[in-house]
């Protein structure tokens, strides 16, 4: 990738390590631009050889730039939207000489992170929440008679969320000064839908940031320096709601809009900004940018450059991917059922529905990031009398699941839900793991919850969902397809023995099968007796039977699985253990109580003893406690 940005080489290096926004704030004017072409670059190369996300952190470098010379991070409150554009902001808050740590084990996280630095006020990773906390930290200041300002930092995309929604409609009762501003890039992941999106645009199209821009120019012009700001307020005010047409739901809402502006035009942003920090009022400032600024091609395709992979795994040989092969069963099932219709919440290239919107674009509905909505309207289509299908990452589910037990399971109606990225994920650290899913639906009366271990099983797993009366969960992993297990049990969705074995037993969730297979192999090739290996496919009901046989035939069981030991598999089949009485001895592998951090899957699965020697090692246990007490 080359930044159409890029400096020349004998150009003067102003990012310097160390540099911070104290530099920033004192840098002249002249500079700023090739101080925003170096911060392009350098986020560039974290990015080409880390991953992380490209496109939006590329459209706000000018705008963090002016945020960051008229705010203060340390005494004013700066709360950015998921994150996904605090890269700059990262950089030019005394990250600049961490940051090509970005998304590795104990580098500089990809989302913003209180623990991480003093300059981020808010954790985040899920879109929506900048406006509901800033407007927290306002009140917080008003009670204690502070008066730093607080800035909500939001994109487009974000702003159709129900919680944005809730937040924007409360700010009124609060009577507090609060600063919004909507970085407009006209995406999320994916191009931005609904109607929202149309009024941004209609805004977007008007000419009131060139008309704003001169009147208060003009007023500062011929004011006195010392009052110029205050008395421009003033003079303008009436202007301010003259120029800002057509009418649009902020203004109703009692919050001022102001806009649409250039969030490229480092100069222009600053003057917004010092004449929004002496406004007494909540005040919204919409700036248009483009999402992958500086890099041609992601300008060209903003939806392939949101996220790019790490370069080790764009240099890895291309495989059909847990999606790829979800998403292909889904087609062929739409073929032969007319019900069938396909959901998504902003995430059609994620979980590859392309082609499906493609094939069947009146039977594909992307509602954006509004993932509450989404399950509800799979209800009503239910209802109805359609089957659909809802494709949705794992973590994302977590804001949706009162519609899941309310809306869905307690109707007992034919809705399944496809889980994206189950289990964990990698660099993009806590807030994406998709480790809640199978604590949560394994409380829901009326699901079904089943994991795949091989493309096989997953085929069998959608056919049975398509035909079931109520609804189903199908949880699988990020990344590519593994090798297909042996053909023993092949038809049967309950706990299947693939491989026989001596005394000890290992019990496979998913993901997990083929650890215990590893392991497996692992005690063979060092002359240990080798265990039986099970696939617990159906996690929800149980199924007891072939779990009772486990435990009364095995002196020693280990259990693994990809999510949390609390409500998990193991915890259920130990469960089953003491209200039968079995004697077999049990041990639980899984992900211990707490968030997991950024670092690769590799990692993340060592430290919390997911590897084919803990399983091996946690079994040999096993084995002489049970001879001891035998």
């Amino acid at each position: 990738m080359e930044s159409r940005n890029d400096c020349p080489e004998n150009r003067e290096r102003l990012l310097k390590d160390g540099f911070g926004y104290g530099d920033l704030r004192v840098l002249p004017a002249e500079k700023l631009d090739a101080l925003a072409a170096e911060v392009r670059g350098l986020i560039l190369d974290v990015v080409g050889e880390n991953g992380g996300h490209l496109g939006s952190s590329l459209g706000a470098v000018e705008l963090c730039i002016a945020l960051l010379r008229k705010f203060d991070p340390l005494e004013d409150r700066i709360v950015f939207d998921v994150g996904h554009q605090s890269y700059p902001y990262k950089i030019l808050t005394d990250r600049s000489s961490r940051f090509r740590t970005l998304r590795t084990l104990d580098g500089v996280c990809g989302f913003p992170r209180r623990a991480e630095s003093p300059f981020d006020h808010f954790d985040t990773g899920h879109s929506s929440t900048s406006i509901s906390a800033a407007l927290g930290y306002a009140k917080a200041r008003d009670l204690q008679a502070q008066s730093h300002h607080v800035v909500a930092v939001i994109g487009d995309a974000s702003l159709i969320n129900g919680l944005a929604f809730e937040a924007l409609n409360h700010i009124r009762e609060t009577k507090t000064r609060l600063i919004i501003v909507l970085n407009d890039n006209k995406h999320s992941i994916s191009p931005r839908v609904g109607g929202f999106a149309t009024m941004l645009a209609r805004l977007s199209a008007s000419t009131s940031y060139n008309r704003i821009k001169a009147a208060i120019k003009e007023c500062c012009r011929v004011l006195p320096k010392g009052e110029a700001l205050e008395r421009s307020l003033e003079g303008i005010h009436d202007q301010i709601k003259a120029l800002v047409k057509p009418n649009n739901v902020f203004d109703d809402m009692d919050i001022n809009y102001w806009g649409p502006f250039d969030g490229h035009d480092i100069a222009g942003a600053e003057m917004i900004f010092e004449l929004a920090k002496s406004y007494d009022r909540p005040v919204l400032l919409h700036f248009s940018t483009v999402k992958g600024k500086g890099l041609p091609e992601a300008e060209r395709n903003p939806t392939k450059y949101h996220q790019m992979s790490s370069r080790a795994e764009r240099e890895a040989p291309k495989a059909r991917t847990w999606s790829d092969a979800a998403s292909g069963v889904t087609e062929e099932l739409a073929l032969t059922d007319g019900r069938v219709v396909c959901l998504t919440a902003g995430m059609s290239t994620g979980v590859k529905l392309e082609n499906f919107k493609s094939r069947f674009p009146d039977r594909f509905f992307d509602v954006g990031i509004a993932e509450s909505h989404m399950l509800t309207l799979a209800a009503g289509m239910a209802a109805g009398g359609l089957r659909p299908w809802v494709f949705i990452y794992s973590t994302f589910l977590q804001r949706a699941m009162d519609q899941l037990t309310h809306d869905i399971a307690l109707q007992n109606l034919p809705v399944v839900l496809m889980i994206d990225r189950a289990g964990l994920v990698g660099a993009d650290g806590e807030t994406h793991q998709g480790l809640l899913d199978v604590s949560w639906a394994r409380a829901v009366p009326n699901l079904e919850i089943y994991a795949p271990a091989d493309e096989v099983s997953l085929r069998r797993m959608m056919t049975h969902a398509a035909g079931r009366p109520g609804p189903t969960v199908i949880r699988y992993p990020r990344g590519p397809l593994p090798e297909s297990l042996p053909e023993s049990g092949r038809e049967s969705l309950g706990c299947v023995k693939i491989r026989e074995g001596e005394d000890w037993a290992l019990i496979g969730h998913g993901v997990t099968v083929h650890l215990m297979l590893q392991a497996r192999g692992r005690a063979s090739a060092l002359g240990l007796p080798a265990p039986a290996v099970l696939d617990l496919r159906r996690l929800k009901p149980l199924d007891t039977d072939a779990v009772d046989e486990v435990l009364e035939n095995y002196s020693a069981v280990v259990v693994a699985e990809e999510d949390y030991l609390h409500g998990g598999a193991g915890e259920l089949i130990a469960a089953r253990l003491a209200e039968k009485n079995h004697t077999a001895v049990l041990r639980r592998l899984g992900v211990p109580d707490r968030f997991i951090r950024h670092a690769t899957i590799d990692q993340q699965r060592e430290f919390c003893g997911l590897t084919a020697e803990a399983v091996l090692k946690c079994g040999l246990e096993c084995v002489k406690v049970r001879a001891r007490t035998a």
